[in-house]
């Protein structure tokens, strides 16, 4: 059989899509490094105006109107009550119409498989399927720890999940029994794949071993109420090393360089940084909102969770799995974060056991078994 040509496709709504399909592309390439692999984002083929409508509207939303996000998350998880679906069927006709480039390009170019990290391109891929335009085999990576009725687009060839409630849900909307629905876990990068010491990981940032590290994360963009954390988590009253990571927000990070630290406490303010797995190595606690990616990297690096400010939708739902399975605590406003992240560190056995069940939960080679049960259609449809 020739080197096969596998295309990874997403769409830059929010960060954690595009991250997913790095892992998956990155694992490809270590495991068939024959391979012809191509990682697309389906908004770059698109004109200026959808791509503003549906990549940076998602992100206005979560900055100024996170409610109303979960509101549409929830009304698009409902069956249509007339069941005749218009809604669906005028979404589809509008993108339909703004991705002529991306079918275009799906249509030239030959494909020996097609791994999604988002849910739009599946679905156009589907309907040229069934319109008997296209045969690739797709597949469909969700990336969160919940799943959605949008995530179910046939003909799919296989679907991964975060987790079993993920899957029987998929199911229940629809998926074929012959259809593999296989809870894998979420891809993360594959540095995550190799364990590291937390004493090693510390030293290379210049941390003690003496006192807990609590790691606050801000996304690769650095919004939300930063500032305001990073001040309430320094009335924690047990002594601790804080790092703070601001991302790609300069003005941020300037802002809590100047927050003065109390003498209890040590702290570190770093901007973007491409060494988040070894800073969660070195972490205790990582305080965050609740991505399906940065949960999923947290699990795999086996430091407990402190959620706030969760997105309604996707990141509650998200929120729910870490209570349910005791790997997190959250903190709902201000006022509350400090006193619980002090109790939680006077508990030793209580900060041990919600790191314990965080390695228990974490899958680090999700990228690796994404990757191995996908190559099983080429060899398949070969044969």
């Amino acid at each position: 059989m020739s080197a096969p040509r596998i295309l990874v496709l997403s769409a830059s709504v929010g960060a954690g899509h595009l991250r997913a399909a790095q892992a998956v592309e990155l694992a490809l390439r270590q495991t068939v490094p024959e391979a012809t692999v191509r990682s697309v984002d389906v908004l770059e083929l698109t004109n200026a105006a959808f791509r503003q409508v549906y990549g940076r509207a998602y992100l206005d939303l979560v900055n100024r109107a996170p409610h109303v996000l979960g509101y549409f998350y929830d009304l698009l998880d409902q069956p249509s009550r007339s069941g005749k679906n218009r809604g669906d069927r005028l979404r589809r006709a509008v993108q339909n119409l703004n991705l002529k480039k991306f079918i275009r390009f799906l249509l030239e170019e030959p494909w020996d498989l097609v791994i999604n990290t988002h849910f739009l391109p599946a679905e156009i891929i589907a309907l040229l399927r069934k319109q008997g335009k296209l045969q690739v085999p797709q597949v469909t990576v969700t990336t969160d720890f919940e799943t959605h009725r949008l995530w179910v687009n046939e003909p799919c060839d296989r679907y991964f999940t975060a987790t079993e409630d993920g899957a029987l849900y998929l199911r229940w909307w629809g998926v074929p029994p012959e259809v593999e629905v296989l809870p894998t876990g979420i891809p993360i990068h594959p540095v995550f794949s190799a364990p590291k010491e937390q004493a090693a990981c510390r030293a290379h940032f210049g941390l003690d071993s003496d006192r807990p590290v609590l790691l606050q994360l801000a996304g690769g963009f650095g919004v939300g109420p930063i500032e305001k954390l990073y001040r309430a988590l320094l009335d924690v009253e047990v002594p601790c090393q804080f790092v703070a990571v601001t991302g790609r927000n300069e003005k941020v990070r300037q802002q809590l360089q100047a927050v003065p630290c109390p003498d209890r406490h040590r702290a570190q303010v770093m901007g973007f940084t491409d060494q988040i797995d070894e800073l969660m190595g070195a972490a205790d606690l990582v305080v965050s909102k609740p991505g399906g990616l940065t949960t999923s990297e947290t699990l795999a690096r086996g430091a407990a969770m402190v959620i706030v400010n969760p997105i309604p939708g996707q990141e509650s739902r998200n929120s729910d799995f870490l209570l349910e399975n005791g790997a997190a605590i959250k903190a709902n406003n201000m006022a509350t974060l400090a006193p619980k992240v002090s109790r939680l560190l006077k508990d030793p056995g209580r900060l041990e056991a919600l790191k314990a069940t965080a390695r228990r939960l974490g899958r680090p080679r999700a990228a690796f078994d994404v990757v191995e049960r996908s190559l099983e259609l080429i060899g398949e449809r070969a044969g």
